[in-house]
Formats: structure tokens, C-alpha cells, sequence
């Protein structure tokens, strides 16, 4: 695969950066930046990967990635698909609390927020409640300018560090844990798993996509995520099946487990009510009498 550089920055002579994206997919590649960033996603869905965490997304939601934070959106296989012509929409503020915005940080008035900026550095998700009231104004933020912007964005940190029940991404990691190099090389094994979680990924095959032994490669990928290759590969089947079930794309849970990677049915309802904590069935029919 194309290699590309870890650390990207974000281009720009301003305290506060608004980007908005409408683009076939979201950026694929693992990355990270010396900026906060806070992400609506307006549409589009996928699995997010920050730092060792894990987990689908979907439109309506918004995060808050940390600095140096490694993290993708990475976009489902549909959205690769061009005769299905969709795209994704999400609009993202970055700051660099160590940059331009660290004078702004360091006045008396600003100390909660600071306080609940040195909190984001493992990413959050925004209370589902507060969604909504978070994405207007971040909308608010981005149709203004200058100071009338920075201003709005004060705002905005001011409404969200007061907030309640952020769910934590992840855990323990800090922003020296990964170099460049090894970002490199975590992007071709997270790239790999993401585009073939369906086959029967052996150790050994995935070992040299990480170009070590295979018992090397478990030391490395255990230091760096906490959690053992086989369990991110399972985390990976099981969010695509979620998927699955949450769409009623499926003829049976059998047909579920096939297509999601699983050598048969009982090893995924085994390992998919370890991870979610219900069965597959039980997880669709909950999932169905909460729409309906």
C-alpha cells in the first residue's frame, strides 16, 4: 500500500481551523496532529480507531480527538464503491492548545476549560442528549469569522467542559507511545485488517504485513493497543456485524458469521456476546423494538 507521512499537520494562521469535508470516503490512513479536533459527522458511518479503542460511527455523532491522538475514521466498504455513489459530511474544528491558543488558555477565566482540554487527550464521544445543541453551534462557529469565530469557539468549549457523561476512548496511551515509524507501520496493519477482517488472517500473514516474526509481532501489537491481534481482529468482525443486524442485512446469524469472517457459528455467538454482551439475536431484536 502507499505509504504515507503519520504526523500531518493542519495548515493555517489562525488560533481556531474549521474544515468541512464532503468527500466519496473519509481520509483512510491512520494519522495524528499537534491539534485538538472536535468532529460532527453529518453523514457517513464506519469504524473509528483512536488510539487502542475502537468502534462504529454514525451521522449525528460528535467526538473530540485529543493532540498527537493516532486515529482514522475509517469510511465501510460501500463508500469505496463508486457505482454507489455515496459520500460523507463531517465538519471539524482543530486548535493547538500548545500553539496559538495556549495564551488564550492560560487566562485566569479559561482554568475549567483547560482543566477539561488535558481530560480530551485519550478522545471523547459528546453525550448523545447534547448532540444536537453541539452541532448547531458548531455550525454557529464555522458560518463566522475572526474574532467574531473565536469567540463563538470560547463559547462552545465553555458549554462543553460544564458537560456530563463523555465516553472515553481510550485509555493509558500517551502521545509518545507511537514515533512516526511505528505509526507507519500500525496504519499498514489496522489497513490490512480493516480490508480483509472476511478471510482467514493467520498470524503469519499478518506478521509480515508488519515486516516482523510472528512472535514479535504479538509483543509489538500488545504493547502498542493493549490488546491482543486477535482480539482487535474479533472487535472488527463483531462491529460488522452489528452492522449487519442493525439493518436486518442477513438471511440468518449463520449467514452473519460467514460473512463477517467467522469459521462458523457458535465461535462468533461465543465471541460476539463476549464483546457486546448479548447474543446476536437478542442484540437485533433490541436493537428493532427501539426503532419501531
Amino acid at each position: 500500500m502507499k505509504v504515507v507521512q503519520f504526523t500531518i499537520p493542519v495548515a493555517g494562521e489562525h488560533s481556531v481551523i474549521v474544515q468541512e469535508d464532503i468527500q466519496p470516503f473519509f481520509y483512510e490512513h491512520l494519522h495524528r496532529h499537534s491539534e485538538t479536533q472536535l468532529t460532527w459527522i453529518i453523514k457517513g458511518e464506519g469504524t473509528l480507531i483512536a488510539g487502542n479503542y475502537m468502534q462504529r460511527f454514525k451521522p449525528g455523532e460528535v467526538y473530540i480527538l485529543g493532540a498527537n491522538q493516532p486515529h482514522v475514521f475509517k469510511s465501510d466498504p460501500a463508500y469505496f464503491d463508486k457505482r454507489k455513489k455515496k459520500e460523507i459530511h463531517a465538519l471539524t474544528i482543530f486548535f493547538n492548545p500548545k500553539g496559538f491558543f495556549k495564551p488564550i488558555l492560560e487566562l485566569p477565566e479559561m482554568k475549567g476549560i483547560q482543566k477539561f482540554i488535558e481530560m480530551t487527550h485519550h478522545g471523547l464521544q459528546a453525550p448523545a442528549a447534547q448532540q444536537e445543541t453541539l452541532a448547531a453551534m458548531m455550525r454557529d462557529i464555522y458560518q463566522k469569522n475572526n474574532a467574531q469565530r473565536l469567540a463563538a469557539f470560547i463559547e462552545t468549549l465553555q458549554f462543553i467542559s460544564g458537560l456530563r457523561k463523555w465516553k472515553s476512548l481510550s485509555t493509558e496511551l500517551t502521545e509518545h507511545t507511537i514515533s512516526d515509524s511505528e505509526g507507519l507501520r500500525m496504519n499498514d496493519i489496522y489497513h490490512y485488517t480493516m480490508s480483509n477482517y472476511t478471510d482467514n488472517i493467520t498470524l503469519k500473514q499478518i506478521a509480515e504485513i508488519a515486516h516482523l516474526t510472528p512472535q514479535a509481532f504479538c509483543r509489538y501489537f500488545k504493547k502498542h493497543t493493549l490488546k491482543t491481534y486477535v482480539n482487535f481482529l474479533n472487535e472488527v468482525r463483531v462491529s460488522e456485524a452489528c452492522k449487519k443486524l442493525k439493518l436486518r442485512d442477513y438471511e440468518s446469524v449463520s449467514s452473519v458469521a460467514y460473512q463477517t469472517g467467522f469459521a462458523n457459528a457458535v465461535t462468533f455467538n461465543r465471541v460476539f456476546k463476549k464483546i457486546t454482551g448479548k447474543s446476536p439475536r437478542q442484540y437485533s431484536r433490541e436493537y428493532n423494538q427501539n426503532i419501531e
